[in-house]
């Protein structure tokens, strides 16, 4: 979406409003993959991001008609994305929440020696990397969700903070001290603990067989080593960039942006070419 001007998204959605189904897909194909990564990182599993991601695009389309050029098409996007996901309570983690106490303490004395191998003839460092993508992610709800979308939005997107203030409905002050203070604390977390991004003790490598046992990861369906990993700014039309607000860059390393997967990508399709669009679009 990047590379249309303002002018030109208001254009497609004008077309698209008025039924034509090709504009209408190039707006959606191209704010999917930003959907997906911002569902990936609030809700923490693939299986749950897709579904939401479904949900919100949908949402999309019978809202589009609502847009009115105000504020540019991604950030439009991201409001009716970040308001869904901060209601969402169908995804596993809000049934079953986490935190940094939890983590640490499972870090500090899960018996991970006492466990067989269970790698199913899986190399154990693509396991390991699974893992290490999986429980980044994963730590991230240890968070609550307003701070999981500060942090998503800061750190990943790294949206400037009047933007984000206009999505989240806070000042663009508070947006940057409250960012400020969660990714201070992420750090805290990942240098006392982890082994892969601070100097904890905790190696991914060596809580494979753990992991496995505890479904954290399956050897037979791995998401992230699987999935295509593509430029952060292929997503966005957002023109600002995060101030620099701190000198913890690189303990974030971990917010890598995937494309949407393509299990799923047929379902959006089916939806674009439904006979009902006109239907849907005028709900």
């Amino acid at each position: 979406m990047n590379k249309k001007t303002n002018e030109e998204l208001q254009a497609l959605v004008d077309k698209a409003t008025a039924g034509d189904k090709k504009a209408l897909e190039i707006l959606i194909t191209g704010v999917q993959d930003l959907v997906f990564n911002l569902s990936l990182r609030m809700l923490g599993t693939f299986a749950d991001a897709e579904d939401a991601t479904q949900d919100i695009l949908l949402k999309i389309i019978t809202h589009l008609s609502s847009f009115r050029g105000d504020s540019s098409f991604t950030t439009w996007v991201f409001s009716i994305a970040v308001n869904h996901l901060k209601n969402y309570k169908k995804h596993m983690f809000a049934h079953y929440p986490l935190s940094f106490e939890y983590y640490g303490d499972d870090i500090e004395n899960g018996k991970i020696q006492d466990v067989p191998d269970l790698t199913q003839d899986v190399e154990k460092d693509i396991l390991a990397e699974e893992l290490k993508m999986s429980c980044t992610n994963v730590m991230l709800q240890c968070l609550d969700t307003e701070s999981r979308c500060i942090f998503i939005l800061g750190t990943m997107f790294k949206v400037d903070s009047r933007i984000a203030g206009d999505i989240l409905k806070i000042t663009p002050e508070a947006y940057r001290q409250r960012l400020s203070r969660i990714r201070k604390k992420m750090a805290d977390f990942l240098g006392q603990y982890c082994g892969e991004y601070g100097s904890g003790k905790c190696k991914c490598k060596d809580r494979v067989n753990y992991a496995v046992q505890n479904h954290r990861i399956n050897p037979q369906q791995p998401d992230y080593t699987t999935a295509t990993e593509i430029p952060i700014n292929t997503m966005l039309d957002v023109k600002s960039a995060m101030e620099d607000i701190d000198d913890l860059s690189q303990d974030f390393s971990f917010c890598k942006p995937y494309q949407f997967p393509e299990r799923t990508k047929h379902l959006i399709q089916e939806l674009l070419d439904s006979t009902q669009l006109s239907i849907i679009q005028n709900s």
